[in-house]
């Protein structure tokens, strides 16, 4: 995939296949230590352990449409091939939780993207869902969380236009 924002689309949609009702996303970078950490987890149903030991297979997928799954091993490729790792954890039952750690300096390290639009694109095409993003830059965090945001908008959906627009205010990345 030509952006990692892209690869987070991908992991948050087999989540919510996965009957996931809280999403969170995690970006963490450190410019200094070249590293850039992406964390998806989810309280989906999640796998057994011979599911979680095919999901890396490209040859592998649950989806009835088609019989091979290529979310999980290029969003691996892609953080191996920068001499980052790769992880991912879940249980039946137990949710579901994807770790990609990249080496931002190596040049096969692929951009980040738009992630804040990303995320904003998520929250709006799955209403119902919650999910709880963090991004954090050099020591500098800044949170979105849609549960918080439905407790203070109370009947006002998440995918109504000024709530979209305050959302993508929120999500834009400040600039050191």
């Amino acid at each position: 995939m030509r952006e990692l924002s892209l690869n987070v689309m991908d992991i948050v949609q087999n989540s919510i296949t996965a009957g996931a009702t809280l999403i969170t996303i995690s970006v963490l970078e450190d410019t200094r230590g070249q590293t850039l950490d992406i964390t998806i987890g989810d309280n989906g149903r999640g796998m057994d352990a011979e599911q979680l030991d095919q999901v890396q297979n490209p040859f592998f997928s649950t989806r009835t449409t088609r019989k091979i799954g290529l979310g999980v091993p290029l969003f691996k490729m892609a953080c191996e091939m920068t001499g980052g790792s790769f992880s991912i954890t879940s249980s039946p039952g137990g949710g579901t939780t994807v770790l990609a750690s990249f080496r931002t300096g190596h040049i096969d390290m692929t951009p980040l993207g738009d992630i804040g639009e990303t995320v904003l694109l998520l929250i709006t095409c799955n209403p119902a869902l919650d999910f709880a993003y963090t991004r954090g830059l050099d020591g500098q965090l800044w949170e979105l969380d849609t549960r918080q945001l439905r407790e203070v908008l109370e009947d006002v959906p998440l995918d109504s236009p000024e709530v979209v627009e305050w959302m993508r205010e929120n999500l834009k990345e400040p600039h050191p």
